[in-house]
């Protein structure tokens, strides 16, 4: 088995932060995304990344990875774990979920083994329904608003009578508008086939029988927005002076750009709230919230840093008074 090591996939440091693995995988979905990249080898290379992300994005794996990256094994038989290695998904029976579309590492070391393809590959052919069929499916902020019509490749496992074979499937989905990250589509009867009863045999009986495909969304990063449940937030970078004297601003909504008004003496961390520019789902639509955040230009000349002594002259605030209480 080989060992796959998500920081180099990633392209980022084994010190980077939730920030930068979101950023790194948000370049390389835009990059190899089989809807935007034809090119052969294109859709495994995404696929690497979605594992990669999938284990670095979650503290628990990411911890966990970390340690058998320490500790593990290479030779030429391939990766081995270190003597005694069991992993916490292992202790808490599989919660690895839709983890048939990643590699055997991945599904060694997180999933407790467990694959649903392979679970339906190895099904004796007396049994009756079909076996379920999971995948992830990523899909972008943008196409979440407006839902799209997608083409998703599985394999599916088919039993000849002598043995069990892995067969590509190719397959149009409509995704709703307002998905949510973590939900999950349910495509009837297109998992692995059935095994009718003695005397049942005929085609429709076969269809009915036949396991279900269930799509797992998952929403790639965006590298300006973050999603709390339908609404979408916005953090809005001002300079002490924007945010002092208050400024207009043109800002993002993943529908377009529009004039925000920024209210004067604005602190750090104050939420501005635009309505109706977030997610919408079947009940609700979402909000866009703008957070501030007041930034200190990287450099300073000599005649600012004149006028900044001069205002420290001038301005008797102390955002630090309370603690003489």
């Amino acid at each position: 088995m080989e060992f796959k090591d998500y920081y180099k996939i990633l392209d980022v440091k084994e010190n980077a932060d939730l920030k930068e693995i979101k950023k790194a995988y948000r370049k390389l979905a835009l990059k190899f995304h089989p809807d935007m990249n034809p090119d052969a080898g294109a859709e495994e290379k995404f696929k690497q990344v979605a594992e990669a992300y999938e284990v670095l994005k979650d503290d628990n794996k990411r911890a966990e990875y970390d340690e058998m990256k320490r500790y593990g094994s290479s030779s030429e038989q391939g990766f081995k774990a270190p003597p005694g290695w069991q992993n916490s998904a292992e202790n808490r029976g599989s919660s690895a979920g839709s983890s048939a579309d990643f590699s055997d590492f991945f599904n060694s070391v997180f999933g407790g083994g467990q694959d649903s393809f392979r679970q339906a590959g190895q099904q004796q052919p007396n049994q009756y329904k079909g076996q379920d069929l999971e995948m992830e499916v990523p899909i972008f902020l943008e196409e979440s608003v407006s839902g799209l019509t997608k083409n998703v490749v599985f394999l599916v496992p088919v039993f000849d009578g002598r043995q069990t074979k892995q067969v590509k499937k190719s397959l149009k989905v409509k995704i709703p508008a307002g998905i949510a990250d973590g939900e999950r589509i349910r495509v009837k009867g297109q998992g692995a086939a059935g095994h009718g009863a003695p005397g049942h045999g005929d085609d429709s009986t076969k269809n009915q029988l036949n396991g279900d495909l269930f799509l797992h969304i998952r929403l790639v990063p965006h590298p300006l927005f973050d999603v709390q449940g339908i609404n979408l937030l916005l953090t809005v970078p001002l300079t002490p002076w924007e945010a002092a004297l208050g400024t207009k601003l043109e800002v993002p909504t993943l529908n377009g750009k529009i004039n925000l008004n920024i209210p004067a003496n604005s602190r750090t961390g104050k939420k501005l709230r635009i309505k109706g520019k977030g997610l919408k789902n079947k009940a609700a639509q979402g909000d866009l919230l703008v957070i501030i955040k007041i930034d200190i230009p990287p450099t300073t000349s000599d005649e600012t840093k004149r006028l900044w002594e001069q205002l420290a002259e001038i301005e008797q605030y102390n955002p630090r008074q309370d603690w003489s209480n």
